[in-house]
C-alpha cells in the first residue's frame, strides 16, 4: 500500500511540474500571445531585464522569468 501511495504522489507531482513549464498560448483580451522558452538564455532565470534583452534579440517583443524551474519565457503577438 505504501508503494502505491508513494508512486501516486510522485506521478501527480511530475504532472504538476510538466504542466507548469509547458509552453502554451495565452489569450489576453482579443490579442493572442505566443510563448516560447528562450533558446539563448542559459541557467536559472533571475533577471527579467536580461531575459527580455535576449528575447528581443530572438525576435520576440517581451520576456520574463517564469515557472518552478525559473526559465526565460519569450512572448510575442501571434
Amino acid at each position: 500500500m505504501a508503494n502505491f501511495t508513494c508512486s501516486s504522489i510522485s506521478f501527480l507531482l511530475l504532472l504538476v511540474l510538466l504542466t507548469i513549464d509547458m509552453s502554451h498560448m495565452a489569450v489576453e483580451g482579443k490579442i493572442t500571445v505566443c510563448e516560447q522558452p528562450s533558446n539563448k538564455y542559459k541557467g536559472i532565470c533571475l533577471s527579467d531585464t536580461n531575459c527580455e534583452t535576449l528575447c528581443n534579440s530572438e525576435g520576440y517583443t517581451n520576456g520574463e522569468c517564469e515557472g518552478f524551474r525559473r526559465r526565460c519565457i519569450c512572448t510575442k503577438p501571434c
